[in-house]
């Protein structure tokens, strides 16, 4: 037999964890994770909630077409402190339905543009050079960083640990210098 999963948030990836745990037996084991999971991203979670500023993120998982973060990206990104420039295209069922373009990340003017484009290293100059993008936030402080994707865009526990520290910590960078200007 072959089981599929096709989890889009955050509950839905805990939801899966708890699943494959019953079916291996080891439910108790599973429910243990998924509470210490749980307790991070609430802790995290309202942590960020004290900051007084939430820097304005794209999340882009592909560069032709540009791609944004899907649904569970987007969710992170909140929990770390920022704020989805594309929240409401994350939540996009198909790859299609989160294309944007350049003049759509323009108009939304993100403070930082974290990338993890699925297959192949981010291009940093490429991104730098895009037209159009001059006046971004982002670009204009050079304000692109890589994730890797091994840590954020796996719908499992990475994400739920390395891939939100690491937003955190490119999240908290921005708000920290924004905040000595």
């Amino acid at each position: 037999q072959v089981l599929i999963f096709k989890q889009r948030t955050i509950r839905e990836i805990l939801e899966v964890i708890l699943l494959i745990a019953r079916i291996v037996g080891a439910e108790d084991r599973g429910q243990t994770l998924v509470d210490e999971y749980t307790t991070k991203l609430r802790t995290l979670e309202d942590k960020n909630r004290r900051r007084s500023s939430r820097p304005k993120v794209y999340f882009e998982e592909w560069d032709d077409p540009m791609i944004c973060g899907i649904r569970w990206v987007s969710e992170l990104i909140e929990i770390a402190g920022g704020s989805d420039v594309f929240a409401e295209r994350s939540r996009g069922k198909l790859a299609r339905e989160r294309f944007v373009s350049v003049e759509e990340v323009a108009d939304r003017a993100p403070d930082l543009l974290l990338a993890s484009w699925c297959g192949k290293p981010l291009d940093v100059e490429a991104v730098l050079a895009r037209p159009g993008l001059a006046g971004v936030p982002a670009i204009r402080a050079r304000r692109v960083v890589e994730i890797p994707s091994a840590i954020i865009l796996q719908p499992g526990p990475a994400c739920l640990t390395d891939g939100v520290d690491r937003l955190a910590a490119e999240i908290r960078a921005v708000a920290e210098a924004d905040a000595q200007r």
